[in-house]
């Protein structure tokens, strides 16, 4: 069941209650900071990922 918007207005109330008007903006600014930070590391594989240009092309051979 999707919630009304009396039902939406009274959550963000209480929220804007418990954390109050100063620690909202911060956890947002926060949240899209790790958002960015998530798609960029999406985008571009690390240094790890990469492959090592001095290890040898030829597997090991079992013995």
């Amino acid at each position: 069941m999707i919630a009304g918007p009396w039902q939406m207005l009274i959550v963000l109330a209480i929220i804007l209650l418990l954390f109050g008007g100063k620690r909202i903006p911060q956890a947002m600014r926060s949240l899209g900071q790790s958002i960015t930070e998530f798609k960029k590391g999406i985008k571009e594989p690390e240094a790890d990922d990469r492959p090592d240009s001095n290890a040898d092309s030829d597997p090991p051979t079992p013995s």
